[in-house]
């Protein structure tokens, strides 16, 4: 063999044998960090009794290390509390993998009704203020109970007790801190729900279509009569097809969907009354299209005047999270007006529970925010917290800002002693002709599209099909601004930074020659030309002029004035639209421009407005959907929160 063929033949086996090494030692460490949760901690569950005697099934993770004491981190989900089972382990426990190998005695309980849990479900159970005796139970009454018998039960606890969780865990977070056992000393709710008529299945009462697919996720009742169950009872409708907006636009009014809530159980009968199907929250959608009791009297916001003092309190929360935004951010301003609380919050690039994953590089989307946010968070804010209420001096000054917040358009934490931030100042931009957004409102005239009920605005142009959507949040909009029926405001390139910081509030004023419409504002940071490209955007997708969605918002026009009492519109009358936008901390930054869309379909994210007033949509017939003529007057505004 000829020196150089050897050198090259002894190249390609070193280079062989460091693959194979690299491989085997890459295997090793995942198959040690498979079995870390099992070599360390012990596992036991128990069916802990409530004040009413119904029991809920509840698993505890202790550290096999006896020679000292922990505190307890809880979390209570719908979701179970699985893997069932003794010798069965999760792979990973507690809100981190520091918390999770520094040592704490994690707890997962099911939710009374769910899984293993004795009792009846509700979705998003009443709270209870007055409770005159032990029948009057509720997310607070059971959350307390459960603290009782564990900081009274599970040996080497140090009696301080943190609960935490991710979307609906994240509300019964939120329950945990009102009328709270005294031995809760934190709370961190993250993406929690705060009221069904404002998150996940409905945005200013129009129902989010979107979620169709996991509506039985909710409502579809355990089998043999109620009782607790180890394996999943429910399934997802199958649509058959990958094309969810063809699919929804064929199926026509939202009364065409029944049929996919019609389970047909060994407990339900197979002859239903007329109109009603198995699910009961389908059935309490349709049967609920307005404000009315039922949502009124699930919403937790109204009651957290009633958090206690002594429970430190960290809102944690995603800028471009779909499902969950309204909750965040108003648990943790109303939490704010009890003054002796403390009470911060963290907001960062992320969609739904993104944190709590460690991905390296940060993306919601196709849009790229930078490395190791979610493993920044995790280490130096969320260990943080729970460290200094539970394992040390639990005071206020726990070194963590009041605020601690991403500029997604700077994409850099800021950290602030309140939110929103001291310093702003509201500045209204006007929706003129020509597609210009101006500082001075114009001569007033009137802008028209046709609406046509057979088009709707797709809300991404993606061909797909998901049980939840999350990715049309930072999405490029350029296939909507090329739309007729999407009307497009822009100012010109930047020639300096502007910093939105708060909430935004759009002031429309339009005209319909219907009887019904939807209102939909889209914020929008248009990008430089010479933008360049991450290596994840889709392939058919540049960073050259990307139109990045910052915020979002509809509001179903017929509740205008009150989302408990609809009314129609007047035929071609000019009338005040105002929508509130939730909160965002984005800097439109020098050499970009600032863009704003309104529209009035946006499918099938949000259902299709017949265009001609029903009482209830869901109800609605075929005939009742018209093709329509808007007006959008360029008096209208967008107010916004800018950071000087």
């Amino acid at each position: 063999m000829k020196s150089s063929t050897r050198f090259i033949f002894l190249g390609i086996c070193i280079v062989l044998m460091a693959v194979s090494c690299k491989k085997t030692i890459k295997q090793d460490t995942v198959e040690q960090e498979d079995t870390y949760v099992a070599d360390n901690y012990t596992k036991q569950e128990v069916d802990i009794e409530m004040r009413d005697g119904v029991t809920l099934h509840t698993t505890i993770y202790a550290p096999k290390d006896v020679s000292k004491e922990y505190p307890i981190l809880m979390q209570r989900t719908p979701y179970s509390s699985r893997p069932y089972g003794e010798g069965n382990f999760r792979k990973q426990i507690g809100p981190n993998i520091h918390l999770m190998k520094e040592g704490n005695i994690i707890v997962y309980q099911d939710v009374r009704g769910r899984w293993l849990s004795e009792g009846h479900y509700e979705n998003m159970r009443a709270y209870i203020p007055n409770k005159t005796s032990n029948e009057h139970v509720d997310e607070s009454s059971d959350t307390y109970d459960t603290i009782e018998w564990l900081v009274n039960n599970v040996e080497n606890n140090n009696g301080k007790v943190g609960v935490w969780g991710i979307s609906y865990p994240g509300y019964y977070a939120t329950y945990a801190t009102i009328d709270a056992h005294p031995a809760l000393k934190a709370s961190s709710p993250q993406a929690c729900i705060g009221d069904f008529f404002f998150d996940d299945f409905h945005h200013n009462g129009a129902y989010l279509l979107s979620y169709f697919r996991v509506t039985s996720l909710f409502g579809t009742p355990r089998p043999n009569n109620d009782q607790p169950i180890d394996t999943a009872w429910y399934s997802f409708p199958d649509i058959q097809t990958e094309d969810q907006y063809q699919f929804f636009l064929d199926a026509g009014p939202l009364k065409n969907l029944n049929s996919f809530f019609e389970y047909e159980t060994v407990d339900t009968p197979t002859m239903r009354p007329e109109g009603v199907t198995d699910d009961y929250f389908w059935n309490e959608l349709k049967e609920h299209p307005n404000y009315d009791e039922l949502w009124q009297s699930r919403g937790l916001i109204q009651h957290l005047d009633k958090s206690k003092s002594h429970v430190a309190t960290m809102i944690v929360g995603g800028w471009f999270d779909a499902e969950d935004l309204y909750g965040p951010l108003e648990t943790y301003k109303n939490i704010e007006k009890n003054k002796e609380s403390y009470n911060t919050m963290v907001f960062g690039p992320w969609d739904h529970g993104r944190w709590a994953r460690r991905n390296g590089r940060s993306l919601v989307g196709n849009y790229y925010f930078g490395d190791s946010i979610s493993e920044f968070y995790q280490e130096k804010i969320e260990t943080k917290f729970f460290n200094h209420f539970l394992k040390g001096d639990g005071d206020k000054n726990s070194g963590l800002p009041e605020a601690y917040v991403f500029d997604s358009g700077r994409k850099e934490w800021k950290e602030y002693d309140s939110w929103p931030p001291k310093g702003l100042e509201k500045q209204a931009m006007f929706l003129s002709e020509n597609q210009e957004l101006t500082s001075e409102q114009n001569d007033v005239s009137g802008i028209k599209f046709i609406s046509d009920v057979k088009k709707p605005v797709p809300y991404s142009e993606d061909i797909k099909s998901v049980l939840t959507p999350r990715k049309y949040m930072t999405d490029d909009q350029r296939f909507a601004a090329r739309r007729s029926d999407v009307l497009v405001f822009e100012t010109d390139v930047m020639e300096e930074d502007l910093t939105l910081a708060g909430d935004i509030l759009a002031k429309l004023k339009v005209a319909t020659t219907g009887t019904a419409s939807d209102w939909i504002v889209k914020i929008i940071d248009v990008h430089p030309a010479n933008t360049e490209t991450n290596e994840e955007m889709q392939d058919h997708l540049k960073m050259s002029n990307y139109h990045l969605m910052i915020r979002s918002e509809v509001l179903r026009g017929r509740f205008r004035n009150s989302f408990s009492n609809p009314e129609p519109f007047t035929p071609n009358k000019k009338t005040d639209v105002t929508i509130k936008l939730q909160d965002v901390f984005h800097t439109i930054k020098k050499g970009h421009k600032l863009q704003v869309q309104v529209q009035s379909t946006w499918f099938p994210l949000i259902d299709l407005n017949p265009q001609t007033y029903v009482e209830n949509i869901f109800k609605a017939d075929e005939t009742d959907f018209k093709t329509q003529t808007h007006t959008v007057f360029t008096d209208s505004s967008i107010e916004f929160s800018v950071l000087k």
